[in-house]
């Protein structure tokens, strides 16, 4: 234990570094809660989980197809000049939602409004960036650093739902998407104002595209399929919990879940075990998918669903950070926050596919059997990764065996 403090000591020992971090942990904790809140607040304005879930999907499609852009804004023009306006953009999208819901605006107008969302900066993958550009020259550190993050993006998931939830079953449904958007606005201008460790302005890279890295896309792919992991459970357990009579409980069960990888998260940047590699994370992942569906399937009862929530996260955080430091080996330097943001489009896509189908799921099927939608996706997520694998090894031996011949 004793090490493992010691490690995330020297980290944060770095001039800059707990400030920056206190401004991006304000500005994440809104991430958990936008779209619980959207759901409580349209499924209970509404009747219709399938139309929450839907009108989410949308926000986050459309924060895939704007999240590279604005990162390679940020590449070019620096975090502060970019993060600040789109931000605020962000928050006026999320304030125009609360007042179509407020006042029963037909449902098209939901979909325009949430769509704004898609200008919220990626705080996380900013706050990536600073660490790569401290930690360029320290590897070790720099997987404590990734490891931290993955656990901070983890306690905001853990937080946010249950802020969220407290919130709009004690307040009024609205509350949650007002507090979300002041604290984003609050969080990024506290995260821009530390200059200090910002990384340097590249006018143009040189690099090529992130996309044309070899190895990414099949990592990307992988992302969607996670991402649809997150999305599927997040409605599909408030789905489960509204329909046990305690709809206010489902932020803090999939507490447990992000409480989970959290913990699991610290640990592995911690100790960095040895060989441990992206395919054994995955396969743990879709194993431990399978719990949470095992016990809505039999027991019937959400504390028993909580506590199948808790050692399914387990494989989250590991599963993250092995795949960011992939994806950060692959991509060109100077292009780092566009390849950061690609990685959140591929989740963002995913979760909006996961939000959608559970969404269908819980209410065409049922919420105990909607429950095999993350585990399916787990399982996808293994399955493109073994593939991908398995191609690039038949092209190396291809290879070989032209070279043998000629």
């Amino acid at each position: 234990m004793a090490q493992q403090t010691l490690a995330y000591r020297r980290l944060f020992s770095l001039p800059g570094t707990r400030a920056f971090t206190a401004g991006n942990l304000v500005a994440r904790l809104p991430m958990g809660m936008f779209s619980v809140s959207a759901v409580v607040m349209i499924a209970g304005s509404r009747g219709s989980y399938a139309l929450a879930g839907a009108v989410t999907a949308t926000g986050l499609v459309a924060g895939g197809v704007a999240g590279p852009w604005i990162a390679r804004l940020v590449d070019r023009y620096g975090q502060a000049r970019v993060a600040v306006p789109a931000a605020l953009t962000a928050v006026l999208g999320s304030l125009a939602l609360l007042l179509c819901v407020h006042e029963g605006a037909p449902d098209w107008t939901l979909f325009a409004a949430y769509a704004a969302t898609a200008a919220t900066p990626n705080v996380g993958g900013l706050s990536r960036a600073r660490w790569a550009h401290l930690l360029r020259d320290d590897p070790a550190a720099l997987h404590t650093a990734h490891s931290f993050e993955q656990a901070a993006d983890e306690l905001c998931f853990m937080l946010g739902p249950v802020l969220a939830s407290f919130l709009t079953g004690t307040f009024f449904p609205e509350a949650g998407t007002l507090a979300a958007a002041c604290l984003l606005l609050a969080g990024v201008l506290l995260f821009t104002a530390q200059r200090a460790t910002e990384p340097p302005v590249q006018a143009r890279s040189k690099g090529p595209s992130p996309l044309r890295s070899p190895g990414i896309p099949p990592l990307l792919a992988c992302f969607v399929a996670t991402g649809a992991v997150f999305g599927s459970m997040e409605v599909v357990t408030i789905a489960y919990a509204d329909a046990q009579g305690h709809r206010s409980a489902a932020g803090a069960v999939l507490a447990l879940q992000a409480a989970g990888s959290c913990a699991a998260g610290l640990l592995y940047g911690a100790m960095r075990p040895a060989g441990l590699r992206l395919a054994q994370c995955l396969g743990a992942m879709a194993v431990l998918m399978c719990l949470p569906w095992l016990a809505a399937a039999t027991a019937g009862s959400l504390p028993v669903l909580a506590g199948a929530l808790l050692p399914a996260g387990m494989a989250t955080a590991p599963t993250m950070v092995t795949a960011m430091t992939l994806v950060q080996r692959r991509t060109p330097a100077d292009r780092l926050n566009e390849g950061m943001s690609l990685v959140v489009t591929g989740l963002l896509t995913g979760i909006a596919c996961g939000s959608a189908v559970g969404g269908w799921a819980a209410e065409h099927l049922s919420p105990a059997s909607a429950f095999a939608v993350p585990a399916a996706a787990a399982a996808t997520a293994l399955l493109i990764h073994t593939a991908a694998n398995r191609a690039h090894a038949l092209r190396r031996t291809a290879s070989t065996i032209s070279r043998q011949t000629h």
